[in-house]
């Protein structure tokens, strides 16, 4: 990761810190995964978990509660859509479960899982937006 190029929101760490969630370091791993991924995401608190958007679209959400596991639930924002004619992105990883053909989530129980597929994570990351900003 390029730690330079990762700029966490204060008031979603904040949130976190209230939250004395049990996953708090997998959350931390992928707050900063998600943003080292792709330039221009901004990062806040939407749907009571961190959120990633670029502009005013939110394109990524982790789901934190219930504290069983984290999600991050891929997106094009809260505002409902035409479905694309096929997924907005290819995954060869088998990492997302399509709930849409513009709407997936990537699930992880602990940091071994995140570290062993940080890459084909962060590729999905970088797809996602791209394709979240050309299909607005």
């Amino acid at each position: 990761m390029n730690a330079q190029n990762i700029l966490l929101n204060r008031d979603t760490t904040h949130f976190l810190d209230a939250a004395a969630h049990p996953l708090r370091q997998e959350i931390e791993h992928l707050r900063k995964l998600v943003l080292d991924a792709a330039a221009g995401l901004t990062e806040s608190v939407k749907w009571n978990a961190p959120n990633y958007s670029i502009g005013s679209l939110d394109c990524i959400t982790m789901k934190i509660f219930p504290p069983k596991n984290i999600q991050l639930v891929f997106h094009r924002g809260a505002v409902k859509k035409m479905q694309p004619a096929e997924r907005l992105i290819q995954d060869d990883s088998g990492l997302l479960d399509w709930k849409a053909n513009d709407r997936a989530v990537a699930t992880f129980n602990n940091s071994a899982a995140i570290s062993k597929n940080e890459e084909a994570l962060k590729n999905i990351i970088t797809q996602w937006v791209a394709a979240c900003i050309a299909n607005q």
